[in-house]
């Protein structure tokens, strides 16, 4: 299926069928909640002008188009749409029960540790409330609640790691609240790290979102019978940049060191 087009830029369609498309969010675009200008709503645009792809998609006007997960603006990567309330309850149900196994690239700032022992991940398991805090209370106000992230260091550079991290929980900004807690924020995390940091890589690197990609979701798509994985082809342009211009980490190498590990994913998916 062809990109959707938004004028100076596109949108990658990573898979589609009746009723969904996957997308490749960019950094700097709110999934829903800024009608003409949020993602959702290039998506319906790009149904309602492409005639063969609304029929491809079986498109329900009604309900229009509607994220089954979401994003955080400054962030980049999958998101799932969905074009009918049957294909999103489909989805959600699989979310809900934590059925979906989520994969992220993200660059901390300093230089995080590989995790002890024969076990190439690591765990964090800081208690987070529901509601997002910021860099002074990360954990947030109220109750709190068991959250797990798993990460495994990729590689590092002169000032930062690159990780692989999956989600066990599902808390409110869990990966950049995880990430301050471990000593290691997000790099251009400007919430939850360092304002300073955030402006000097925005004024010096034209770094202007946070070092944070979904890179891979697992899951059962409707015409199937086991879970597929859909990812996106690379990080971004942006992340490879600042991380290879920091250290001896070539383009190359770094696509290689973060091409997310399938057969681990699918013995995951099969248990």
């Amino acid at each position: 299926m062809k990109p959707i087009n938004c004028g100076s830029f596109q949108i990658p369609v990573l898979a589609a069928g009746k009723g969904w498309l996957v997308v490749d969010k960019p950094a700097g675009m709110t999934v829903h909640n800024m009608p003409g200008m949020d993602l959702c709503s290039f998506v319906l645009t790009h149904l309602q002008n492409e005639t063969a792809e609304k029929g491809q998609i079986d498109f329900d006007p009604e309900f229009g188009v509607n994220p089954v997960n979401r994003l955080d603006k400054e962030a980049s990567g999958i998101v799932i749409t969905a074009a009918s309330r049957e294909i999103f309850r489909f989805f959600s149900n699989q979310f809900q029960s934590r059925l979906v196994i989520k994969r992220y690239s993200a660059i901390l700032h300093g230089l995080l540790e590989n995790p002890g022992g024969d076990d190439l991940w690591g765990i964090w398991q800081w208690p987070l409330s529901d509601t997002a805090g910021g860099r002074v209370n990360p954990e947030g106000p109220g109750r709190r609640h068991n959250t797990e992230t798993r990460y495994r260091v990729l590689a590092h550079s002169s000032h930062y790691t690159m990780v692989e991290i999956e989600l066990l929980t599902g808390r409110t900004h869990q990966i950049r609240r995880h990430a301050k807690l471990s000593g290691h924020p997000v790099a251009g995390d400007t919430r939850y790290g360092s304002a300073r940091a955030a402006n000097y890589l925005k004024r010096n690197y034209a770094f202007d979102r946070i070092a944070l990609h979904a890179r891979a979701l697992t899951l059962l798509l409707p015409d199937g019978i086991f879970p597929k994985t859909i990812e996106t082809s690379s990080i971004p342009l942006q992340m490879q940049e600042l991380f290879g211009n920091d250290g001896n980490c070539s383009a190359t190498d770094l696509n290689i060191r973060t091409q997310i590990d399938l057969n681990t994913v699918a013995n995951q998916a099969s248990e």
